[in-house]
């Protein structure tokens, strides 16, 4: 069994992540990408994933451990493995300012949309990742404030879901309520 983390960028893929390993469950990351001001509680990446289109087997790496695969390598995943999904949602307005933030950072730009534009750019793809979803057999959708606010009922139903005796007040103390920072009015 594969148990994938996904969502869009800067949904809270990483606050997962950070929840599940120190829970006890195994993970694969690498490392290479180091905490900033944008996740200072790190990544959890593992590089190679994103040659998923391509190398559709190294998913492989991760049996029996947790991987996050953004929501657009999702199509990638090959169908002849088992994998347990934890698809986390949170509002587009949301996730467009924090990614907004984040290129201001960088001092790069974003894509020429605007925000209207981006959002409903990224509803579209959800649209198509929710069709996807609903045929894979074992699929968990979690809300990004339901994770903020209710972190012991979330990591419970994570376990659950999971099945695995993790330590869910490990995975409750991840929960930072100052990293969130773009928050819808």
């Amino acid at each position: 069994m594969i148990t994938i983390v996904s969502g869009l960028p800067r949904s809270g893929t990483s606050l997962l992540m950070q929840m599940l390993a120190a829970g006890g469950m195994p993970i694969l990351t690498d490392g290479l990408r180091s905490p900033n001001a944008d996740n200072p509680r790190g990544y959890y990446e593992w590089e190679k994933v994103k040659n998923l289109p391509q190398e559709s087997e190294c998913i492989g790496a991760a049996e029996g451990r947790a991987v996050k695969v953004i929501s657009q390598l999702l199509f990638a995943l090959p169908n002849k493995r088992d994998y347990r999904i934890i698809f986390i949602q949170r509002p587009l307005a949301e996730v467009v300012a924090s990614q907004g933030e984040m290129i201001h950072r960088r001092g790069t730009t974003g894509p020429p949309l605007g925000e209207a534009g981006l959002i409903a750019a990224l509803q579209a793809h959800l649209n198509q990742v929710s069709n996807w979803l609903d045929r894979q057999p074992s699929v968990y959708r979690i809300d990004y404030h339901r994770v903020l606010h209710e972190p012991t009922e979330a990591a419970k139903t994570i376990q659950r879901f999971l099945g695995l005796p993790l330590n869910t007040e490990a995975m409750v103390q991840q929960v930072d309520l100052s990293l969130y920072r773009q928050r819808s009015p």
